[in-house]
């Protein structure tokens, strides 16, 4: 598909998303994010052949978003059992917006587990974004909010800097929608795409990338191009909410 084409399926694919979103109550929203991220006694197997294998994988460059080792999974455990997660040591977490999945919980449970907890700061007009270490689950809420509703440290502010100091073994990816070959559809700056770029020009291994999604945000295809990299691992929750 050539350039202006996917460019405008993705503008067509993320007014769809938005409308979809903007219909999920704030009570749908809330249900979907505390079944993906509670935390429950895990009652499905642990970590199985195929997700050890994924694993070992996710050092090699991945190239398109068709890759047999992208893969979304209805998931009924909270997403701290996952099994990538508990193996990290330095965890990226997005803070979520209203119309993402709610990861307030994942933050506290990276802190005490005693994990290194890293989220995202972004430069206006620009793809760059870094990955700022933060001291406590508390001061997350007290960041300041950019104009796009964003909490993220201040541009001002010295912090540990995770490419700086060891990189990442987890980045929880945000997006508007995702596909089952692990294609993902994002607001349209390229932060994610060319952050994780930088971490293999770096000669660091790539980070494990783990979508959260709302059921609505599943797409039968996202379009993408060349500079979009596919995420490893997308989990949703596939019930519906009770009658």
């Amino acid at each position: 598909m050539a350039v202006a084409a996917v460019r405008g399926a993705k503008q067509q694919l993320r007014a769809e998303l938005k409308q979809r979103l903007r219909a999920l109550s704030a009570e749908e929203r809330q249900r979907q994010s505390r079944l993906l991220t509670q935390k429950v006694r895990l009652r499905q197997r642990r970590a199985t052949a195929a997700a050890a294998a994924s694993t070992r994988s996710r050092r090699a460059p991945r190239k398109c978003a068709g890759a047999a080792w992208a893969r979304a999974r209805a998931w009924r455990a909270p997403v701290v059992a996952h099994s990538v997660y508990r193996r990290a040591r330095r965890v990226s977490i997005f803070l979520s917006m209203p119309d993402e999945v709610d990861t307030a919980d994942i933050v506290r449970d990276i802190f005490r587990q005693g994990k290194a907890c890293f989220v995202p700061r972004y430069r206006p007009r620009s793809d760059h974004m870094d990955m700022l270490r933060l001291a406590s689950p508390e001061e997350a809420a007290a960041l300041p909010e950019t104009s796009w509703h964003v909490r993220q440290p201040g541009e001002g502010e010295a912090r540990e800097e995770a490419l700086a100091t060891g990189g990442l073994d987890l980045i929880f990816m945000p997006g508007l929608g995702f596909d089952t070959g692990g294609g993902r559809l994002g607001r349209g700056r390229g932060y994610y795409d060319a952050y994780l770029q930088r971490c293999l020009q770096l000669g660091g291994a790539r980070p494990y990338t783990l979508a959260l999604a709302f059921r609505e945000q599943l797409c039968a295809q996202v379009p993408v191009d060349e500079r979009d990299v596919p995420v490893d691992e997308v989990l949703y929750v596939d019930t519906a909410p009770p009658s």
